[in-house]
């Protein structure tokens, strides 16, 4: 069980996030691989991991980032594929 913020009583997501924790990303849907990435940034930002598994949790996050905008990229290039490559501009 991860501990909990004492204030809040909430489950600190960054807590969740080590090294030896780590599944497949290629097995992620993009929202799971997001959350995990936010959760790696909240850890690394806490400044309270030692310098070998932040490096590791950088690492991580890099690969997690490369992934949801790979996902992205794919969502658009559906889009587009299905709206004929006419997407309309949302910005009047």
């Amino acid at each position: 069980m991860s501990p909990s913020n004492p204030t809040t009583g909430k489950t600190d997501p960054a807590e969740k996030v080590g090294a030896a924790s780590f599944s497949p990303i290629e097995n992620m849907s993009y929202e799971q691989a997001f959350q995990e990435l936010e959760a790696i940034v909240a850890a690394l930002e806490s400044n309270e991991r030692a310098l070998t598994e932040a490096m590791a949790l950088f690492q991580r996050g890099q690969e997690l980032a490369k992934y949801c905008a790979q996902q992205l990229d794919q969502a658009e290039l559906k889009v587009q594929k299905i709206s004929g490559d006419e997407l309309v501009d949302a910005n009047f």
